[in-house]
């Protein structure tokens, strides 16, 4: 049985790749703060679980508590998408709220580290597959980002390294997907130049009508997790295989 855990589920791009699994006949556990509203087309392969992925401390006593592995009795392909992250704190060192930083880290690292380790410790699955969404962020520097840059980076490297550990069962890549219209290109676009001098840049692909919609993304984005080429490149570019 195939079955896909996907984080940050709820929106954007999270509730696009949701939308496209269920229409795929694949059954979702969606971990996120809120749930997805409206889940469309075989929402009953849809179970939600609301968790905050910022509260390391919570997500590991779920996990520790068997919640995971109660929910994939009888799974024997697996896929995760570690779709969930934030862009904030946007700005210069002297100026990023110390919490906002904590948030980042726990939400876009620490989360999708624990999520990857207790994938593959579970019992009967005969394969797994693990998505990180990354960014160019964490391949190219720039000015403001240096907390999701350094996050981005994280998980390239974290794929990289999870390869080489050589577990047969094991299928890892970090998916770099392209500029995407989402409520986070909104805060992009929102973010005072000084804090984001390249917020000029972003308002022009919105203008410029150069965004990939979430839905669009999200088709591209499963396809290439389903190939059977999948893992063979531990750090990848979504354009790079339109």
């Amino acid at each position: 049985m195939l079955k896909a855990i996907l984080t940050g589920h709820s929106r954007g791009l999270g509730a696009a790749i949701c939308h496209e699994l269920l229409s795929r006949d694949i059954p979702v556990l969606g971990l996120a703060r809120h749930a997805l509203a409206r889940p469309g087309r075989n929402a009953e392969l849809l179970e939600q679980v609301a968790i905050d992925l910022a509260d390391g401390a919570t997500l590991a006593g779920w996990l520790a508590a068997g919640e995971l592995a109660r929910r994939l009795a009888g799974c024997t392909r697996l896929l995760l998408i570690n779709n969930a992250g934030l862009v904030q704190p946007v700005g210069p060192l002297g100026v990023q709220d110390p919490a906002a930083v904590a948030r980042a880290v726990s939400v876009n690292v620490a989360a999708p580290l624990m999520l990857a380790d207790a994938v593959c410790a579970q019992s009967g699955v005969q394969e797994v597959r693990v998505l990180h969404v990354s960014s160019g962020a964490g391949r190219n520097a720039y000015p403001g980002w240096s907390i999701y840059c350094a996050t981005k980076a994280a998980l390239d490297h974290h794929a990289r390294a999870a390869a080489l550990d050589g577990s047969p069962a094991l299928r890892i890549c970090s998916l770099a997907p392209g500029v995407i219209d989402t409520d986070m290109q909104a805060e992009i676009r929102a973010t005072p130049a000084q804090r984001f001098p390249l917020r000029e840049r972003f308002e022009n692909l919105k203008r410029d009508g150069a965004l990939t919609s979430p839905q669009q993304c999200a088709g591209a984005l499963v396809n290439f997790l389903l190939d059977d080429r999948f893992g063979a490149e531990p750090v990848a570019d979504l354009r790079d295989r339109r």
